[in-house]
């Protein structure tokens, strides 16, 4: 439940990367031009901010309303947010970006990470999701980055 939760914060949604990764199968579309590539890191390292920040407003401005992966939708992810900060008095997250690729307007980026919370109750650090080379989907909208999810 929780895995979705970074796809806001990344621009995270899995394909088989982590196969396509390690055979050295070739990823969809083309290697981002470095100017998107550092457009992305730029966001990224926001979106990490907003999420250390707690700012749930900030993080699904990062989101497209049109958002959808499989089920969840924007408001999925809202519901999320809420969730880890209601149950976490802070939270961290580490995200490294492993690829980006153009697959049309699209940007596919590949990432990994882990994110971990404290409990407001107990007061101890848990793990509360981590992944490796996931794919999250991103277009620009209105001269931004957004993510927009895998859609089928």
């Amino acid at each position: 439940m929780w895995r979705r939760t970074l796809p806001v914060l990344v621009l995270l949604a899995g394909l088989q990367v982590a196969a396509a990764l390690a055979q050295g199968t070739a990823l969809p579309g083309s290697t981002a031009p470095p100017q998107v590539v550092v457009e992305i890191q730029e966001v990224v390292e926001s979106a990490v901010a907003r999420f250390h920040a707690m700012d749930e407003a900030g993080l699904l401005a990062m989101v497209s309303a049109q958002y959808r992966t499989d089920t969840l939708t924007k408001a999925g992810i809202a519901d999320q947010l809420r969730t880890v900060f209601t149950l976490h008095d802070q939270v961290r997250a580490r995200v490294r970006i492993d690829a980006v690729r153009m697959v049309g307007e699209h940007a596919w980026v590949y990432s990994t990470g882990q994110v971990t919370g404290r409990l407001r109750v107990v007061g101890s650090w848990i793990p509360v999701a981590s992944w490796e080379r996931e794919l999250e989907i991103a277009r620009r909208e209105n001269g931004r980055w957004r993510l927009y999810g895998y859609q089928r």
